[in-house]
């Protein structure tokens, strides 16, 4: 990183748009945030951004350094099927 380049702020939103219940699901932590969604939608994409989180911490990465297309492969293999 270059001398006087401050680090970028990161987080990661999530958004469920198939709640038909009427439920307002919310889920926070440092790093992400996700909202709406059905309960199974809801619970898809928290897992999946744990497990995401967990992968970067092995590959001792950070949201804040990992390249955007890493991410997304990261992701994509996190998420249920």
């Amino acid at each position: 990183m270059e001398a006087n380049k401050k680090p970028r702020d990161a987080v990661l939103l999530g958004m469920g748009l198939d709640n038909k219940d009427g439920h307002k699901r919310i889920t926070t932590a440092e790093k992400f945030a996700i909202m709406g969604g059905s309960q199974e939608t809801h619970e898809k994409m928290t897992e999946t951004v744990l497990k995401t989180f967990e992968d970067m911490g092995k590959k001792g990465k950070s949201l804040e350094s990992i390249e955007p297309d890493e991410l997304k492969d990261i992701i994509e293999k996190n998420t249920p099927k």
